[in-house]
């Protein structure tokens, strides 16, 4: 499976954490989600919503002239599952090609053995999470 080192990491944390730990894990990652730069806090609209998701959560990306993206989320602490998410992301992908989070699998948290410790439809709210973001990178990429 195709991804970024730092989220390849992530990855297998959660995979060898046994099933009953792999909430914990990943409220411990809804932490590790960095607040929104001035730049974007200050400016309506500049996160885009993922209209998937149950929760309201907002998104961009940022690309700098190495090629190398910054994601930025926005979620609510009262939703610790998917903020999480969106850590595991942030401290995956941040600093990778855009290359390579264009070609990580939509399905990359089977993986993790999300499935086992949360619902399908949280599951598929992590799908659109990372299907929007990875939209939003091709869009801007050179032709």
């Amino acid at each position: 499976m195709s991804m970024p080192a730092a989220l390849r990491t992530v990855v297998e944390d959660f995979a060898s954490a046994p099933t009953e730990l792999k909430i914990e894990l990943l409220v411990e990652y809804a932490d590790k989600v960095p607040p929104l730069p001035d730049h974007l806090a200050d400016q309506p609209g500049a996160l885009e919503q993922v209209e998937e998701c149950q929760t309201p959560f907002f998104l961009t990306t940022e690309v700098d002239e190495d090629e190398r993206v910054t994601v930025w989320f926005d979620c609510p602490p009262e939703a610790p599952t998917t903020r999480g998410f969106a850590g595991v992301l942030s401290q995956g992908l941040n600093g990778a090609e855009v290359e390579e989070v264009l070609a990580v699998p939509a399905d990359f948290h089977h993986e993790m053995g999300l499935g086992a410790a949360i619902s399908p439809l949280r599951l598929r709210g992590m799908d659109a999470i990372l299907a929007r973001l990875q939209r939003n990178l091709a869009a801007h990429r050179p032709r």
